[in-house]
């Protein structure tokens, strides 16, 4: 194996947690989730002799799969939301869950009905990435990335209040 492909494949198992990330927040169904992991990773290795080392390979990475992650929603169009199906499995599996997980399924069923962009910045977020790194990530002001990040919030809290799941 070439250097270039090792030094590569190794990028990526030290990062691949972002992959997982990414590819959940922007995939409800765990066999899209996958599908959207491999583009990644390819469109990652299709990309890599452009990355220079300007910065780190962590930042340049999540800007390539969140890039490939929209344009991969705009392919795919989902024509039914599954995530009202998994809903009502959801209901049923409250009793065996712990309360950890039943979050974490009402945060990304809401973050799931979330515009692209949004996605994106509360992706950033919860990466602790500040408003500036946001802002640079973005192509957007900081200004602008505060107002969307609090907007994005919002939205949250609201979607997840009407799916009877207050904080």
């Amino acid at each position: 194996m070439k250097v270039k492909e090792q030094e590569f494949l190794g990028r990526i198992q030290r990062h691949k947690g972002i992959l997982f990330k990414v590819s959940k927040m922007y995939m409800d169904n765990p066999d899209d989730q996958q599908d959207l992991f491999q583009e990644i990773v390819l469109q990652l290795w299709k990309a890599y002799d452009s990355f220079k080392g300007e910065s780190q390979f962590s930042t340049w990475m999540y800007r390539v799969a969140i890039n490939t992650s929209i344009v991969f929603l705009k392919k795919e169009k989902r024509k039914i939301d599954k995530y009202e199906i998994a809903s009502e499995n959801v209901k049923d599996e409250e009793g065996e869950a712990d309360e950890q997980e039943i979050r974490l399924q009402h945060f990304y069923k809401a973050v799931h009905q979330l515009d692209k962009i949004d996605k994106a910045i509360i992706f950033y977020q919860l990466e602790g990435y500040s408003h500036k790194e946001i802002a640079i990530n973005l192509g957007i002001s900081e200004g602008n990335a505060r107002v969307k990040l609090n907007r994005a919030k919002e939205k949250l809290r609201e979607l997840i209040k009407k799916q009877g799941y207050g904080f």
